[in-house]
Protein backbone atom coordinates (compact mmCIF):
# COMPACT_ATOMS: atom_id res chain seq x y z
CA UNK A 1 0.00 0.00 0.00
CA UNK A 2 1.19 3.28 -1.00
CA UNK A 3 1.79 5.67 1.81
CA UNK A 4 0.22 9.36 2.46
CA UNK A 5 2.76 11.96 4.51
CA UNK A 6 2.04 12.45 7.53
CA UNK A 7 -1.29 14.33 7.09
CA UNK A 8 -2.88 14.17 3.76
CA UNK A 9 -3.78 17.79 2.73
CA UNK A 10 -6.73 16.33 0.63
CA UNK A 11 -8.63 15.39 4.08
CA UNK A 12 -7.62 17.86 6.33
CA UNK A 13 -10.48 19.58 5.44
CA UNK A 14 -12.57 16.76 5.89
CA UNK A 15 -15.40 15.27 8.08
CA UNK A 16 -13.01 11.72 9.25
CA UNK A 17 -16.35 10.41 10.57
CA UNK A 18 -17.31 10.55 7.21
CA UNK A 19 -16.57 7.36 4.98
CA UNK A 20 -14.75 7.01 1.46
CA UNK A 21 -16.27 4.14 -0.54
CA UNK A 22 -18.74 1.34 0.40
CA UNK A 23 -19.90 0.49 3.63
CA UNK A 24 -22.62 -0.71 5.80
CA UNK A 25 -23.85 2.18 8.17
CA UNK A 26 -26.17 1.82 10.63
CA UNK A 27 -29.48 3.62 10.80
CA UNK A 28 -30.63 5.24 13.86
CA UNK A 29 -32.22 7.94 14.69
CA UNK A 30 -29.93 9.05 17.18
CA UNK A 31 -27.68 12.37 16.12
CA UNK A 32 -24.25 12.82 17.87
CA UNK A 33 -24.67 15.13 20.84
CA UNK A 34 -28.13 15.26 21.30
CA UNK A 35 -28.12 14.56 24.75
CA UNK A 36 -25.59 17.28 25.30
CA UNK A 37 -25.60 20.82 27.50
CA UNK A 38 -24.27 23.43 25.05
CA UNK A 39 -23.60 26.33 27.18
CA UNK A 40 -21.26 29.44 27.56
CA UNK A 41 -19.25 30.09 30.93
CA UNK A 42 -18.13 33.22 30.74
CA UNK A 43 -15.95 33.70 27.82
CA UNK A 44 -15.53 29.52 27.19
CA UNK A 45 -18.06 27.14 25.56
CA UNK A 46 -18.78 23.82 26.94
CA UNK A 47 -20.71 21.26 25.31
CA UNK A 48 -21.22 17.54 27.26
CA UNK A 49 -22.89 14.28 27.24
CA UNK A 50 -25.74 15.58 30.62
CA UNK A 51 -25.28 12.01 32.09
CA UNK A 52 -22.16 10.79 31.54
CA UNK A 53 -20.36 14.38 31.90
CA UNK A 54 -22.15 14.85 35.51
CA UNK A 55 -21.62 11.27 37.38
CA UNK A 56 -18.16 10.62 35.91
CA UNK A 57 -17.04 14.25 36.85
CA UNK A 58 -19.01 14.10 40.38
CA UNK A 59 -16.99 10.63 40.86
CA UNK A 60 -13.81 11.63 39.98
CA UNK A 61 -14.23 15.27 41.97
CA UNK A 62 -15.52 12.73 45.21
CA UNK A 63 -12.30 10.61 45.19
CA UNK A 64 -9.94 13.41 44.43
CA UNK A 65 -11.36 15.05 47.79
CA UNK A 66 -11.71 11.39 49.95
CA UNK A 67 -8.36 10.87 48.85
CA UNK A 68 -6.70 14.15 50.02
CA UNK A 69 -8.96 14.71 53.36
CA UNK A 70 -9.22 10.92 54.87
CA UNK A 71 -5.21 10.08 53.81
CA UNK A 72 -4.44 8.05 56.77
CA UNK A 73 -7.66 5.90 56.37
CA UNK A 74 -7.07 5.52 52.21
CA UNK A 75 -3.88 3.83 52.69
CA UNK A 76 -4.80 0.62 54.29
CA UNK A 77 -8.32 0.77 52.13
CA UNK A 78 -6.38 1.01 49.16
CA UNK A 79 -4.31 -2.09 49.90
CA UNK A 80 -7.07 -4.24 51.24
CA UNK A 81 -8.74 -3.53 47.86
CA UNK A 82 -5.81 -4.46 45.48
CA UNK A 83 -4.90 -7.37 47.46
CA UNK A 84 -8.39 -8.95 47.43
CA UNK A 85 -9.25 -8.59 43.84
CA UNK A 86 -5.63 -9.59 42.93
CA UNK A 87 -5.68 -13.04 44.70
CA UNK A 88 -9.88 -13.76 44.36
CA UNK A 89 -9.91 -13.11 40.69
CA UNK A 90 -6.37 -13.82 39.08
CA UNK A 91 -7.88 -16.07 36.98
CA UNK A 92 -10.36 -14.20 35.53
CA UNK A 93 -7.90 -11.57 34.62
CA UNK A 94 -5.93 -14.27 32.63
CA UNK A 95 -8.90 -15.82 31.38
CA UNK A 96 -10.04 -12.72 29.53
CA UNK A 97 -6.40 -11.64 28.42
CA UNK A 98 -5.97 -15.08 27.00
CA UNK A 99 -9.77 -14.46 24.78
CA UNK A 100 -8.70 -11.19 23.67
CA UNK A 101 -5.77 -12.64 21.91
CA UNK A 102 -6.96 -15.64 20.28
CA UNK A 103 -9.69 -13.28 18.94
CA UNK A 104 -7.60 -10.96 17.56
CA UNK A 105 -5.29 -13.45 15.86
CA UNK A 106 -8.57 -15.37 14.64
CA UNK A 107 -9.66 -12.09 12.82
CA UNK A 108 -6.57 -11.61 11.34
CA UNK A 109 -6.90 -15.33 9.13
CA UNK A 110 -10.11 -14.87 8.31
CA UNK A 111 -12.15 -12.92 5.69
CA UNK A 112 -13.05 -10.40 7.98
CA UNK A 113 -9.72 -8.82 7.74
CA UNK A 114 -10.10 -7.34 4.83
CA UNK A 115 -12.47 -4.98 5.77
CA UNK A 116 -11.20 -1.68 5.59
CA UNK A 117 -11.86 1.10 8.46
CA UNK A 118 -13.42 4.15 6.97
CA UNK A 119 -14.50 2.48 3.78
CA UNK A 120 -13.46 0.28 0.84
CA UNK A 121 -11.14 3.76 -0.43
CA UNK A 122 -10.35 5.53 2.91
CA UNK A 123 -6.49 6.03 2.79
CA UNK A 124 -4.23 6.60 5.96
CA UNK A 125 -3.79 9.69 7.73
CA UNK A 126 -0.69 9.60 8.96
CA UNK A 127 2.51 7.24 7.60
CA UNK A 128 3.67 4.17 9.10
CA UNK A 129 6.35 6.19 11.23
CA UNK A 130 3.96 8.46 12.86
CA UNK A 131 1.08 5.85 13.38
CA UNK A 132 4.06 3.70 15.37
CA UNK A 133 5.25 6.71 16.80
CA UNK A 134 2.16 7.53 18.72
CA UNK A 135 0.66 3.73 19.05
CA UNK A 136 4.24 3.36 20.97
CA UNK A 137 4.51 6.76 23.02
CA UNK A 138 0.74 6.43 24.11
CA UNK A 139 1.04 2.88 24.82
CA UNK A 140 4.14 2.34 27.27
CA UNK A 141 5.68 4.94 27.30
CA UNK A 142 6.11 5.72 31.09
CA UNK A 143 6.09 1.68 32.15
CA UNK A 144 8.67 0.77 29.99
CA UNK A 145 11.27 3.59 31.34
CA UNK A 146 9.67 2.47 34.57
CA UNK A 147 9.97 -1.36 34.35
CA UNK A 148 12.74 -1.94 31.59
CA UNK A 149 14.84 -2.34 34.21
CA UNK A 150 13.03 -3.13 37.63
CA UNK A 151 11.15 -6.26 36.22
CA UNK A 152 13.67 -8.45 34.65
CA UNK A 153 15.95 -7.50 37.78
CA UNK A 154 12.98 -9.15 39.96
CA UNK A 155 12.21 -11.85 38.09
CA UNK A 156 15.38 -13.07 38.04
CA UNK A 157 16.47 -12.39 41.71
CA UNK A 158 13.30 -14.44 42.66
CA UNK A 159 13.85 -17.23 39.81
CA UNK A 160 17.64 -17.47 41.14
CA UNK A 161 15.86 -17.87 44.52
CA UNK A 162 14.42 -21.12 43.85
CA UNK A 163 11.02 -22.10 45.95
CA UNK A 164 10.48 -21.14 49.47
CA UNK A 165 7.23 -22.85 51.49
CA UNK A 166 6.04 -22.08 54.55
CA UNK A 167 3.30 -23.96 56.06
CA UNK A 168 2.78 -25.41 52.74
CA UNK A 169 2.31 -22.27 50.89
CA UNK A 170 4.47 -20.55 48.48
CA UNK A 171 6.00 -17.66 49.34
CA UNK A 172 8.96 -16.87 47.01
CA UNK A 173 7.87 -14.45 44.01
CA UNK A 174 9.33 -16.62 41.14
CA UNK A 175 7.51 -17.40 37.91
CA UNK A 176 6.47 -20.98 37.31
CA UNK A 177 8.75 -23.15 39.41
CA UNK A 178 11.66 -21.01 39.28
CA UNK A 179 15.24 -21.94 38.75
CA UNK A 180 16.86 -22.38 41.76
CA UNK A 181 20.36 -21.41 41.87
CA UNK A 182 21.03 -21.86 37.50
CA UNK A 183 21.79 -18.31 36.56
CA UNK A 184 21.22 -19.09 32.67
CA UNK A 185 17.83 -20.88 33.64
CA UNK A 186 17.09 -18.10 36.18
CA UNK A 187 17.66 -15.36 33.32
CA UNK A 188 15.97 -16.88 30.35
CA UNK A 189 12.86 -17.26 32.99
CA UNK A 190 12.86 -13.83 34.10
CA UNK A 191 13.03 -11.99 30.52
CA UNK A 192 10.17 -14.31 29.52
CA UNK A 193 8.47 -13.33 32.40
CA UNK A 194 8.92 -9.85 31.86
CA UNK A 195 8.32 -9.95 28.27
CA UNK A 196 4.83 -12.27 28.84
CA UNK A 197 4.09 -8.79 30.71
CA UNK A 198 4.46 -6.69 27.79
CA UNK A 199 4.06 -7.96 24.60
CA UNK A 200 1.23 -9.99 22.48
CA UNK A 201 -1.37 -9.64 25.73
CA UNK A 202 -1.75 -6.13 26.41
CA UNK A 203 -1.84 -5.18 22.61
CA UNK A 204 -4.54 -7.89 22.08
CA UNK A 205 -6.19 -5.77 24.74
CA UNK A 206 -5.45 -2.23 23.07
CA UNK A 207 -6.47 -3.94 19.73
CA UNK A 208 -9.99 -5.35 20.31
CA UNK A 209 -11.36 -2.14 21.47
CA UNK A 210 -9.36 0.16 19.05
CA UNK A 211 -10.60 -1.92 16.20
CA UNK A 212 -14.21 -1.89 17.44
CA UNK A 213 -14.42 2.14 18.34
CA UNK A 214 -12.70 2.50 14.72
CA UNK A 215 -15.52 0.22 12.76
CA UNK A 216 -18.60 1.57 14.83
CA UNK A 217 -17.48 5.09 13.75
CA UNK A 218 -15.45 5.33 10.78
CA UNK A 219 -17.84 2.50 9.34
CA UNK A 220 -21.09 2.37 10.71
CA UNK A 221 -21.37 6.37 11.29
CA UNK A 222 -22.01 5.95 14.95
CA UNK A 223 -20.71 8.63 17.10
CA UNK A 224 -17.17 7.96 18.76
CA UNK A 225 -17.77 6.47 22.46
CA UNK A 226 -17.13 3.10 24.00
CA UNK A 227 -21.22 2.42 23.79
CA UNK A 228 -21.41 2.55 20.05
CA UNK A 229 -19.78 -0.83 20.00
CA UNK A 230 -22.51 -2.29 21.65
CA UNK A 231 -25.18 -1.46 19.25
CA UNK A 232 -25.45 -5.19 17.95
CA UNK A 233 -26.27 -6.56 21.44
CA UNK A 234 -28.30 -2.87 23.09
CA UNK A 235 -29.82 -1.70 19.71
CA UNK A 236 -31.35 1.68 20.19
CA UNK A 237 -31.09 0.78 24.30
CA UNK A 238 -27.29 1.83 23.85
CA UNK A 239 -28.33 5.72 23.85
CA UNK A 240 -30.06 5.16 27.30
CA UNK A 241 -28.81 4.01 30.57
CA UNK A 242 -26.99 0.82 29.72
CA UNK A 243 -25.05 3.25 26.96
CA UNK A 244 -24.85 5.92 29.92
CA UNK A 245 -22.93 2.94 32.37
CA UNK A 246 -20.51 1.65 29.93
CA UNK A 247 -19.07 4.90 29.24
CA UNK A 248 -18.81 6.18 32.25
CA UNK A 249 -17.06 3.17 33.34
CA UNK A 250 -15.07 3.83 30.14
CA UNK A 251 -14.22 7.32 31.66
CA UNK A 252 -13.64 6.25 35.12
CA UNK A 253 -11.10 3.20 34.25
CA UNK A 254 -9.28 5.62 31.66
CA UNK A 255 -8.66 8.17 34.43
CA UNK A 256 -7.61 5.58 37.04
CA UNK A 257 -5.40 3.49 34.57
CA UNK A 258 -3.65 7.16 33.46
CA UNK A 259 -3.45 8.39 37.38
CA UNK A 260 -1.53 4.73 38.17
CA UNK A 261 1.08 5.61 35.04
CA UNK A 262 1.37 9.11 35.79
CA UNK A 263 1.74 8.35 39.54
CA UNK A 264 4.85 5.94 38.77
CA UNK A 265 6.49 8.37 36.03
CA UNK A 266 6.38 10.84 39.10
CA UNK A 267 8.18 8.78 41.70
CA UNK A 268 11.24 7.69 38.68
CA UNK A 269 11.17 11.25 37.45
CA UNK A 270 12.06 12.10 41.43
CA UNK A 271 14.36 9.59 41.83
CA UNK A 272 16.43 10.69 38.82
CA UNK A 273 16.33 14.19 40.10
CA UNK A 274 17.11 12.88 43.49
CA UNK A 275 20.04 10.22 41.81
CA UNK A 276 21.64 13.37 39.47
CA UNK A 277 21.22 16.60 41.38
CA UNK A 278 20.24 15.41 44.73
CA UNK A 279 16.75 16.83 44.80
CA UNK A 280 14.82 15.57 47.92
CA UNK A 281 13.20 12.79 47.45
CA UNK A 282 9.33 12.10 48.62
CA UNK A 283 5.80 12.93 47.96
CA UNK A 284 6.32 16.98 47.86
CA UNK A 285 9.02 16.47 45.00
CA UNK A 286 6.18 13.96 43.41
CA UNK A 287 3.53 16.24 43.73
CA UNK A 288 5.33 19.13 42.51
CA UNK A 289 6.43 17.03 39.44
CA UNK A 290 2.96 16.18 38.73
CA UNK A 291 1.63 19.78 38.83
CA UNK A 292 4.86 20.68 36.70
CA UNK A 293 4.11 18.33 34.23
CA UNK A 294 0.48 18.42 33.87
CA UNK A 295 0.61 22.34 33.11
CA UNK A 296 3.01 21.11 30.15
CA UNK A 297 0.58 18.99 29.23
CA UNK A 298 -2.00 21.33 29.06
CA UNK A 299 0.26 23.40 26.87
CA UNK A 300 -0.12 20.70 24.28
CA UNK A 301 -3.64 19.77 24.61
CA UNK A 302 -4.02 23.63 23.76
CA UNK A 303 -1.95 22.28 20.18
CA UNK A 304 -3.89 19.90 18.98
CA UNK A 305 -3.55 16.28 18.05
CA UNK A 306 -1.26 16.66 15.52
CA UNK A 307 0.60 19.43 16.33
CA UNK A 308 1.26 18.19 19.87
CA UNK A 309 0.61 14.68 20.63
CA UNK A 310 2.18 13.99 17.30
CA UNK A 311 5.43 16.03 17.54
CA UNK A 312 6.05 15.04 21.20
CA UNK A 313 5.67 11.59 20.09
CA UNK A 314 7.77 11.56 17.29
CA UNK A 315 10.57 13.49 19.57
CA UNK A 316 10.57 10.87 22.49
CA UNK A 317 10.60 8.05 19.73
CA UNK A 318 13.80 9.64 18.96
CA UNK A 319 15.01 10.42 22.10
CA UNK A 320 14.28 6.51 23.22
CA UNK A 321 15.62 5.30 20.19
CA UNK A 322 19.32 7.05 20.44
CA UNK A 323 19.17 6.15 24.16
CA UNK A 324 18.36 2.21 23.20
CA UNK A 325 21.14 3.06 20.45
CA UNK A 326 23.82 4.14 23.00
CA UNK A 327 23.27 1.10 25.49
CA UNK A 328 23.83 -1.65 22.85
CA UNK A 329 26.94 0.50 21.66
CA UNK A 330 28.24 0.80 24.83
CA UNK A 331 27.10 -2.49 26.51
CA UNK A 332 28.00 -6.31 25.41
CA UNK A 333 26.48 -5.53 22.05
CA UNK A 334 26.89 -9.13 20.45
CA UNK A 335 25.59 -10.23 23.41
CA UNK A 336 22.02 -8.01 23.75
CA UNK A 337 21.57 -8.72 19.86
CA UNK A 338 21.54 -12.39 20.34
CA UNK A 339 19.71 -12.15 23.77
CA UNK A 340 16.93 -10.67 21.60
CA UNK A 341 16.38 -13.79 19.67
CA UNK A 342 16.82 -16.02 22.79
CA UNK A 343 14.45 -14.11 24.72
CA UNK A 344 11.47 -14.00 22.05
CA UNK A 345 12.28 -18.05 21.42
CA UNK A 346 11.65 -18.89 25.68
CA UNK A 347 8.94 -16.08 25.69
CA UNK A 348 7.33 -18.31 22.90
CA UNK A 349 8.52 -21.85 25.31
CA UNK A 350 7.01 -20.19 28.30
CA UNK A 351 3.99 -18.80 27.26
CA UNK A 352 1.20 -21.58 27.57
CA UNK A 353 2.68 -21.80 30.87
CA UNK A 354 2.54 -18.10 31.89
CA UNK A 355 -1.00 -17.69 30.58
CA UNK A 356 -2.57 -20.89 32.09
CA UNK A 357 -5.73 -18.96 34.43
CA UNK A 358 -5.74 -22.21 36.54
CA UNK A 359 -3.95 -24.63 39.05
CA UNK A 360 -0.80 -22.37 39.14
CA UNK A 361 1.54 -23.01 41.85
CA UNK A 362 3.67 -19.51 42.10
CA UNK A 363 0.93 -17.27 43.22
CA UNK A 364 2.64 -14.34 44.01
CA UNK A 365 3.53 -13.79 40.55
CA UNK A 366 0.15 -14.23 38.91
CA UNK A 367 -1.44 -12.39 41.81
CA UNK A 368 1.19 -9.59 42.38
CA UNK A 369 2.31 -9.34 38.76
CA UNK A 370 0.14 -10.71 36.22
CA UNK A 371 -3.21 -9.84 37.28
CA UNK A 372 -2.11 -6.35 38.66
CA UNK A 373 -0.40 -5.59 34.71
CA UNK A 374 -3.68 -6.93 32.98
CA UNK A 375 -6.00 -5.48 34.96
CA UNK A 376 -3.75 -2.13 34.31
CA UNK A 377 -3.77 -2.64 30.43
CA UNK A 378 -7.70 -2.99 30.53
CA UNK A 379 -7.92 -0.23 32.50
CA UNK A 380 -5.78 1.40 30.45
CA UNK A 381 -7.52 0.26 27.28
CA UNK A 382 -10.17 2.83 26.67
CA UNK A 383 -7.23 6.05 26.20
CA UNK A 384 -5.10 3.92 24.20
CA UNK A 385 -7.90 2.20 22.28
CA UNK A 386 -9.86 5.60 21.26
CA UNK A 387 -6.08 7.31 20.25
CA UNK A 388 -5.61 4.09 18.49
CA UNK A 389 -8.62 4.62 16.61
CA UNK A 390 -8.46 7.78 15.58
CA UNK A 391 -5.38 7.77 14.33
CA UNK A 392 -5.85 4.23 12.34
CA UNK A 393 -8.48 5.13 9.60
CA UNK A 394 -7.55 3.83 6.84
CA UNK A 395 -6.22 0.72 7.17
CA UNK A 396 -7.53 -2.82 6.60
CA UNK A 397 -8.27 -4.90 9.97
CA UNK A 398 -5.71 -7.24 8.95
CA UNK A 399 -3.11 -4.57 8.50
CA UNK A 400 -4.54 -2.60 11.27
CA UNK A 401 -4.13 -6.17 13.75
CA UNK A 402 -0.71 -7.33 12.46
CA UNK A 403 0.76 -3.74 13.16
CA UNK A 404 -0.57 -3.09 16.41
CA UNK A 405 0.29 -6.33 18.16
CA UNK A 406 3.44 -7.12 16.15
CA UNK A 407 5.42 -3.80 15.69
CA UNK A 408 5.31 -2.67 18.81
CA UNK A 409 5.45 -5.87 20.99
CA UNK A 410 8.73 -6.59 18.90
CA UNK A 411 9.71 -3.00 20.08
CA UNK A 412 8.57 -3.85 23.85
CA UNK A 413 10.80 -6.82 23.36
CA UNK A 414 13.25 -5.57 21.74
CA UNK A 415 13.57 -2.38 24.93
CA UNK A 416 13.23 -5.14 27.82
CA UNK A 417 16.19 -7.54 26.23
CA UNK A 418 18.73 -4.23 25.86
CA UNK A 419 17.96 -3.42 29.71
CA UNK A 420 17.29 -6.40 30.96
CA UNK A 421 20.07 -8.11 29.64
CA UNK A 422 22.34 -5.76 30.57
CA UNK A 423 21.06 -5.09 34.31
CA UNK A 424 20.98 -8.77 34.86
CA UNK A 425 24.50 -9.17 33.44
CA UNK A 426 25.46 -6.21 35.86
CA UNK A 427 23.67 -7.99 39.18
CA UNK A 428 25.58 -11.31 38.07
CA UNK A 429 28.74 -9.21 38.16
CA UNK A 430 27.98 -8.32 41.45
CA UNK A 431 26.01 -5.34 41.34
CA UNK A 432 24.37 -5.70 44.66
CA UNK A 433 22.95 -2.21 44.82
CA UNK A 434 21.26 -2.21 41.45
CA UNK A 435 19.52 -5.53 43.12
CA UNK A 436 18.47 -3.25 46.52
CA UNK A 437 17.59 -0.08 44.66
CA UNK A 438 14.09 0.94 44.68
CA UNK A 439 11.90 0.24 41.53
CA UNK A 440 11.94 3.87 40.68
CA UNK A 441 15.69 4.17 40.68
CA UNK A 442 16.78 0.82 39.14
CA UNK A 443 17.49 2.74 35.39
CA UNK A 444 19.61 5.01 36.92
CA UNK A 445 21.52 2.88 38.83
CA UNK A 446 21.86 0.52 35.41
CA UNK A 447 23.30 3.56 33.33
CA UNK A 448 25.60 4.75 36.37
CA UNK A 449 27.61 1.91 35.43
CA UNK A 450 27.65 2.59 31.58
CA UNK A 451 29.85 5.47 30.31
CA UNK A 452 28.23 9.19 30.27
CA UNK A 453 25.82 8.11 33.05
CA UNK A 454 24.74 11.79 33.69
CA UNK A 455 23.75 12.43 30.42
CA UNK A 456 22.19 9.18 29.58
CA UNK A 457 20.59 9.64 32.90
CA UNK A 458 19.17 12.85 32.51
CA UNK A 459 17.43 11.94 28.94
CA UNK A 460 16.19 8.92 30.61
CA UNK A 461 14.20 11.97 32.76
CA UNK A 462 13.30 13.44 29.94
CA UNK A 463 11.86 10.62 28.40
CA UNK A 464 9.49 9.86 31.74
CA UNK A 465 8.87 13.76 31.47
CA UNK A 466 7.46 13.59 27.79
CA UNK A 467 6.10 10.21 28.39
CA UNK A 468 4.51 11.62 30.83
CA UNK A 469 2.90 15.09 28.71
CA UNK A 470 2.01 12.72 25.91
CA UNK A 471 0.21 10.30 28.32
CA UNK A 472 -1.96 12.97 29.86
CA UNK A 473 -2.54 14.76 26.53
CA UNK A 474 -4.25 11.73 25.06
CA UNK A 475 -5.65 10.61 27.36
CA UNK A 476 -7.80 13.87 28.38
CA UNK A 477 -8.79 14.02 24.58
CA UNK A 478 -9.79 10.12 24.63
CA UNK A 479 -11.86 10.49 27.64
CA UNK A 480 -13.15 14.42 26.85
CA UNK A 481 -14.58 12.58 23.18
CA UNK A 482 -16.55 10.23 25.60
CA UNK A 483 -17.84 12.42 28.10
CA UNK A 484 -18.63 14.95 24.85
CA UNK A 485 -21.26 12.13 23.41
CA UNK A 486 -18.58 11.19 20.96
CA UNK A 487 -17.75 14.54 19.23
CA UNK A 488 -14.55 14.75 18.18
CA UNK A 489 -13.76 18.55 18.31
CA UNK A 490 -15.36 18.72 21.55
CA UNK A 491 -14.45 22.68 23.28
CA UNK A 492 -10.90 23.15 24.57
CA UNK A 493 -12.12 24.38 27.95
CA UNK A 494 -13.15 20.70 28.79
CA UNK A 495 -10.03 18.90 27.82
CA UNK A 496 -8.00 21.51 30.22
CA UNK A 497 -10.48 19.89 32.76
CA UNK A 498 -10.00 16.52 32.63
CA UNK A 499 -5.99 16.70 31.84
CA UNK A 500 -6.00 18.81 35.08
CA UNK A 501 -8.07 16.58 36.85
CA UNK A 502 -6.20 13.75 35.53
CA UNK A 503 -3.12 15.38 37.73
CA UNK A 504 -5.53 15.70 40.50
CA UNK A 505 -6.31 11.69 40.74
CA UNK A 506 -2.14 11.23 40.07
CA UNK A 507 -1.61 13.18 43.11
CA UNK A 508 -4.24 11.93 45.29
CA UNK A 509 -3.29 8.52 44.92
CA UNK A 510 0.43 9.67 46.15
CA UNK A 511 -0.93 11.03 48.84
CA UNK A 512 -3.15 8.02 48.97
CA UNK A 513 -0.66 5.86 49.66
CA UNK A 514 1.58 5.88 46.88
CA UNK A 515 2.30 2.74 44.39
CA UNK A 516 -0.06 0.73 46.05
CA UNK A 517 -3.00 3.18 46.38
CA UNK A 518 -2.08 3.30 42.26
CA UNK A 519 -2.03 0.04 41.91
CA UNK A 520 -5.04 -0.89 43.81
CA UNK A 521 -7.32 1.76 41.80
CA UNK A 522 -5.90 0.35 38.45
CA UNK A 523 -7.34 -3.05 39.24
CA UNK A 524 -10.57 -1.90 40.52
CA UNK A 525 -11.19 0.10 37.71
CA UNK A 526 -9.86 -2.42 35.15
CA UNK A 527 -12.49 -5.40 36.63
CA UNK A 528 -15.40 -3.66 35.64
CA UNK A 529 -14.40 -2.90 32.15
CA UNK A 530 -13.07 -6.16 31.68
CA UNK A 531 -16.68 -7.44 31.45
CA UNK A 532 -17.19 -4.83 29.47
CA UNK A 533 -14.56 -5.98 26.82
CA UNK A 534 -15.47 -9.48 26.76
CA UNK A 535 -18.62 -8.28 25.74
CA UNK A 536 -17.20 -5.93 23.09
CA UNK A 537 -15.94 -9.19 21.03
CA UNK A 538 -18.81 -10.24 20.40
CA UNK A 539 -20.11 -6.79 19.21
CA UNK A 540 -17.08 -6.51 17.34
CA UNK A 541 -17.51 -9.80 15.17
CA UNK A 542 -20.70 -9.13 14.45
CA UNK A 543 -20.49 -5.19 13.00
CA UNK A 544 -17.32 -6.52 10.67
CA UNK A 545 -19.29 -9.53 9.46
CA UNK A 546 -21.64 -6.96 7.77
CA UNK A 547 -18.91 -4.90 6.44
CA UNK A 548 -18.32 -5.34 2.39
CA UNK A 549 -14.66 -6.30 2.09
CA UNK A 550 -11.22 -5.12 -0.27
CA UNK A 551 -9.96 -7.87 -3.03
CA UNK A 552 -7.66 -10.15 -1.73
CA UNK A 553 -4.43 -8.26 -2.48
CA UNK A 554 -5.82 -4.82 -0.87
Amino acid sequence: MSENKDIDESKAEKDPMIPDGEVNPINTDYKVGQDNVVMNLGPFGLDFHNRVFAVSGLAIVAFVLFALIFQEQAEPLFSGIRGWLTSNLDWFFLSAANIFVVVALVLIFTPLGRVRIGGTEAKPDFSYLGWFSMLFAAGMGIGLMFYGVSEPISHFSSSLGGISMENGVRTDWAPLGGAGGNEAAARELGMAATIFHWALHPWAIYAILALGLAIFSFNKGLPLTVRSIFYPILKERVWGWPGHIIDTIAILATLFGLATSLGLGASQAAAGLNFLFDVPKGETTEVLLVLGITAIALTSVLAGLESGVQRLSQINMTLAALLLLFVIIVGPTLAIITGFGENLVNYVANLPALSNPVGREDLNFTQGWTSFYWAWWIAWSPFVGMFIARVSRGRTVREFLVSVLLVPSLACVFWMSVFGNIAIEQVINGAQDLVDADLSLKLFVMLEELPWAAVTSFIGIILVIVFFVTSSDSGSLVIDTISAGGKVEAPVPQRIFWCTFEGLVAIALILGGGLVALQAMAVSAGLPFTIVLLAACVAVVQGLRSEPRIGKNG
